[in-house]
């Protein structure tokens, strides 16, 4: 029986102690993190695969120290309502649309500058540089911390009208955009009709025919079941669509330094595994929307539409900043 007992007496204590080390371990762990975005929580999603990689990465950093929350197709709002939450301290990160940041701090909008960039690595080298530096750091007063510049590719043009080769084929189609007035010039400069409309009326506006179609990148495209209501995909690429990884300052300022430094290493270091995946998933993409029966084609000649949009830049340049935007027309034409 003594034996029986000290046995017992051993492994009750062994459970105890495993008990209050996992109490402690979970104590500790309760930095929680309310991470949103507004499309789907999908493997091929930018917003998504940037949500998990920096979750993941966190992850790697602190085990157990973070817990993120994922709150995907806009369940915390649209992106507007998302970056005032972030504002008020309400919830705590968020993969937002650069468009939409842009209606908080005016020098985003450099960004969504038609034909701007003329691929992907030249993007990245302004964003990762002094001038997607200064673009993060415009956010403090704001009362947000940015944290870098997550992607979801080049837009492209959808519709159920016909293919899109010449400026002239946009004449008169009702084009849903991102509530952006630099979107919306953009596009009447091109020729078409622009109809600014929240992400979450899109999909039902398309196949009601409320609008004809939108402007999209292709693994948005395909993650959120587009080629269900569209006939036609245009690849146009008339606009680098920059995400914002952002996180309320409130939060921010609540965690440690090191935990600080934690999520601006984690934030970097998922941002560039997110690049890498939204890249190398664009050609299988592209496949899958063929394959699901979208007709795909390329645009004629893309001068034809940059000379429509010159205006636009002259009009957007002291809203975005003159030394901002000279700045990167310089780099963009090295």
């Amino acid at each position: 029986m003594a034996t029986h007992s000290f046995f017992t007496s051993r492994l009750f204590g062994s459970i105890t102690a495993a008990v209050l080390i996992s109490a402690a371990a979970v104590s500790h762990a309760q930095t929680t993190i309310k991470l949103g975005w507004t499309t789907a929580d999908s493997e091929v999603d930018p917003y998504a695969i940037a949500a998990h990689y920096f979750a993941e990465e966190l992850e790697s950093a602190a085990p157990g120290e973070f817990n993120v929350q994922f709150y995907p197709n806009h369940q915390l709002g649209d992106d507007t309502a998302m970056l005032q939450a972030m504002q008020f301290g309400t919830m705590d990160a968020g993969v937002i649309t650069g468009t939409q940041v842009g209606t908080l701090e005016p020098s985003f909008q450099l960004n969504d500058l038609p034909f701007l960039y003329a691929n992907n690595a030249q993007a990245h080298q302004v964003l990762d540089g002094e001038v997607g530096q200064t673009l993060l750091a415009k956010l403090d007063s704001k009362g947000i911390v940015g944290l870098g510049f997550p992607e979801a590719g080049f837009r492209h043009a959808i519709n159920n009208k016909r293919p899109i080769r010449t400026p002239e084929d946009f004449k008169g189609m009702k084009l849903r955009v991102q509530p952006s007035d630099l979107f919306i010039a953009s596009f009447r400069a091109i020729g078409a009709n622009p109809v600014p409309m929240a992400w979450s009326d899109v999909f039902t506006a398309v196949q009601q025919g409320t609008v004809d179609g939108l402007e999209i990148p292709l693994p948005v495209i395909f993650a959120n079941k587009y080629p269900e209501v569209t006939d036609y995909l245009s690849l146009t690429s008339h606009t680098y669509n920059a995400l914002a990884l952002l996180m309320s300052k409130q939060t921010f300022n609540k965690l440690s330094a090191d935990q600080q430094e934690m999520v601006k290493e984690a934030a970097q270091r998922a941002i560039q595994r997110q690049r890498e995946t939204v890249g190398s998933n664009n050609d299988g993409v592209l496949d899958q929307i063929r394959s699901a029966g979208m007709a795909v084609n390329e645009v004629d000649d893309v001068e034809a539409f940059r000379s429509r949009v010159a205006d636009v830049y002259d009009e957007y340049r002291s809203k975005i900043g003159a030394d901002i935007l000279d700045a990167t027309l310089e780099q963009v034409s090295e």
